[in-house]
């Protein structure tokens, strides 16, 4: 090297592959490749790239070791020696390469992709792609989908996608491979409504396409690994977000009224203030109306019932069934045993409390997140006087609101209007905290 000629510097490339190997790289992550002394990948990647690699490369397995790479990029910059780091597709897209780029500020790294598993899919099955969602179950496998199943399943954001969106690219995994996605949605109640298209070992000689699957003749299939997924629908579903009809659920019977009526619903409802993400609890669950509206009003966040009854359980069940409402969790129970292990909520909504309402109050107030409120519907003095008291006793902000309507009902060819029973809505919100 000439005096004059500046001592290159090291760099840091991510450098996007395909399972077509070096085949279909590109001329400059194949320059990358070959003038690094350190190529870090999973065993897979590295053995697609090692015969044209230089004879004193250092290859560095990834396998198990995620968290101890951006060390290893560090060390060896400091060295002064070059690294590939191989990503597979597009490291950006659902990849490595946002992670160590986070993980390593102020270092050169740079992202060279290669097509997306998205993309490359997309044109299999001759599919636009602007306008998909992107989701990922490459997660730890925690078995197969169940009936109001918490957000810690590895399954939980793909359904919320799919729940959302009309069209959603699903990244799999081998535990959460696409029969098993296709039951869940099975377990959802989404049927013929949905199509599934699967693609199977893309670039590779055994690659398999699998286009317009019905979740059940998916959901009993074998699919080689790596797998990917396009679910689609023609339409999302125009049903309301909250606002139906009293009639729309399913009711005890013969005794049908254990619902919070649609008037009342809609106040409380305004009064939780919920964020689409919000964390709720709906405690005296009765027929589901209430944490049900609740789930669609807050579609990225999750709601935590309880009732105490078996049969109004049951019924609460049905309607989340009837409403495919997959960010649902419902327990038997009376409250408060079994709240200990729900998350901290940012709203809480009492509807019956079991005569531990004022043991109830004290929990949530200390469990509420900042800005979050407390919401009770009462038609009886006796309770009304006991939770204006324990608020007070608290410290809590609070504020009762007298809710009484009547409804037309015909009578002989004219109409009437039939009072309701009075409900007195109290709203709270916990002292010491950022108010809403």
């Amino acid at each position: 090297m000439k005096p004059s000629e500046p001592v290159p510097q090291p760099t840091c490339t991510v450098v996007g592959i395909l399972d077509d190997g070096w085949h279909g790289l590109s001329g400059s992550a194949r320059d990358c490749l070959r003038a690094a002394a350190l190529v870090i990948g999973v065993e897979r990647t590295l053995q697609l790239v090692r015969p044209e690699l230089a004879a004193n490369c250092e290859l560095r397995p990834l396998d198990g070791a995620l968290a101890q790479c951006p060390g290893w990029i560090r060390d060896a910059l400091a060295a002064g020696r070059s690294v590939a780091v191989l990503a597979t597709g597009d490291p950006l897209c659902h990849g490595i390469g946002s992670s160590l780029i986070d993980r390593l500020p102020g270092l050169p790294v740079t992202v060279l992709p290669a097509p997306s598993t998205l993309q490359i899919a997309c044109a299999r099955f001759g599919k636009a792609w602007q306008d998909v969602k992107i989701a990922s179950c490459h997660s730890q496998d925690a078995g197969e989908w169940i009936v109001g199943a918490t957000p810690g399943h590895g399954l939980y954001p793909v359904l919320r996608a799919i729940a959302l969106h009309r069209r959603v690219f699903v990244f799999t995994s081998p535990a959460n491979d696409p029969a098993r996605l296709a039951r869940a949605l099975l377990t959802v109640g989404h049927g013929d409504e949905l199509r599934l298209s699967v693609a199977s070992r893309l670039l590779l000689p055994d690659e398999t396409l699998h286009p317009g699957l019905s979740a059940a003749t998916a959901a009993t299939m074998h699919f080689a690994e790596p797998s990917v997924v396009l679910v689609e629908r023609d339409e999302l579903s125009a049903e309301p977000a909250f606002g139906r009809e009293d009639d729309d659920y399913l009711q005890r019977t013969p005794a049908s009224g254990l619902i919070t009526k649609l008037e009342v619903r809609a106040v409380s409802l305004a009064k939780l203030r919920l964020a689409a993400a919000a964390t709720v609890w709906d405690i005296g669950a009765g027929s589901g109306s209430v944490g049900l509206e609740c789930a669609r009003l807050a579609p990225h966040g999750h709601v935590w019932a309880i009732e105490k009854n078996a049969a109004d359980a049951a019924i609460a069940r049905a309607n989340a069934a009837r409403l495919r409402t997959g960010n649902y969790t419902l327990i038997e129970g009376r409250a408060p045993a079994g709240l200990a292990g729900w998350p901290d909520p940012d709203a809480v909504f009492i509807g019956g409390s079991g005569g531990e309402l004022g043991e109830l109050i004290h929990l949530i107030l200390g469990r509420l997140r900042p800005g979050g409120r407390l919401v009770m519907n009462f038609v009886t003095l006796e309770n009304l006087a006991t939770a204006t008291s324990t608020l007070q006793a608290g410290g809590a902000d609070w504020q009762v609101v007298q809710l009484q309507t009547s409804r037309s009902q015909p009578i002989l060819g004219l109409h009437r209007l039939a009072a309701q029973n009075p409900v007195w809505i109290v709203t709270a919100r916990n002292p010491g905290k950022e108010s809403a």
